[in-house]
């Protein structure tokens, strides 16, 4: 279940909902005259959502990049080349 609070609770009530953040690894969501405004999370939530969007993010322009070509490749040709890439670096 979301936690809501208030807005004046960050400045009244700030180690109680940094510690909330921290601890559930949830977000709080801060409302202003009953409604949402602003919302208060980890860093580390934070960058793991980031993380996901972009993966996302690349997921989708390589579903759009599949399906504009017909060439497909192996799980076997795909780790070749990856290999070859990878000694050429080192």
């Amino acid at each position: 279940m979301p936690k809501i609070r208030p807005r004046s609770d960050l400045r009244n009530n700030f180690a109680e909902i940094s510690k909330l953040v921290h601890e559930s690894g949830e977000p709080v969501f801060l409302t202003k005259n009953g409604h949402g405004d602003m919302v208060v999370m980890s860093i580390e939530k934070y960058e793991s959502m980031k993380f996901e969007s972009e993966i996302y993010e690349k997921l989708k322009e390589a579903e759009v990049e599949a399906n504009q070509s017909d060439e497909r490749f192996s799980h076997a040709e795909v780790f070749h080349s990856l290999r070859q890439r990878i000694r050429k670096e080192n």
